[in-house]
């Protein structure tokens, strides 16, 4: 039955790739996402040499340290954060893995709706499983990201109302019949 889901899975990949170029170049729901620096070219220099990576500040190495007056003084008086060195953006690269992206996890939804949907099931059970399923994978992971770093969210919540939307009407409008 999964072959017979190899269209749906294709349109779900291109329809979510388009929904997602609407979402952060037409609507912008990421435009306030990230603030500049009143400092930035200071900062800048100050960070030339560091490696590409994630840091955090103030860091302990050890449980150990981090009970310390000295850790518990730095970590108090602040300032608290995460800081992400990115390498030079390869376009490209990043549209073709975000398309990738999109058909891993299309196919995996049809997978799973394969294993708890019959051939010819009707538009709603199918909308309402492959919506749901799709809503907790685009969004399960960015709600724990935020609780512990504290990204703007409002954005994610919303693109993954939208993308559960589509995958949830191609694969109901698309599901095979008996």
């Amino acid at each position: 039955m999964l072959a017979s889901l190899a269209l749906p899975i294709a349109l779900c990949a291109v329809a979510l790739f388009f929904a997602s170029f609407l979402s952060w170049m037409v609507v912008q729901l990421h435009k306030n996402d990230w603030k500049k620096l009143a400092n930035e070219d200071e900062v800048m220099a100050t960070l030339a040499n560091t490696p590409v990576g994630s840091f955090m500040f103030p860091c302990s190495q050890s449980m150990a340290e981090m009970k310390t007056p000295e850790f518990q003084k730095k970590y108090e008086q602040g300032p608290r954060g995460v800081l992400t060195i990115l390498p030079k953006t390869n376009m490209g690269l990043n549209l073709g893995l975000t398309f990738l992206y999109f058909l891993v996890v299309s196919f995996l939804l049809g997978y799973l709706a394969t294993l708890a949907l019959k051939p010819g099931a009707e538009f709603m059970p199918v909308f309402r499983f492959v919506a749901t399923a799709g809503f907790m994978t685009f969004l399960a992971a960015m709600v724990q990201q935020a609780i512990w770093f504290r990204p703007r969210i409002v954005g994610h919540v919303i693109e993954s109302i939208a993308y559960a939307a589509i995958i949830g009407g191609i694969f109901g409008a698309m599901w095979p019949a008996d």
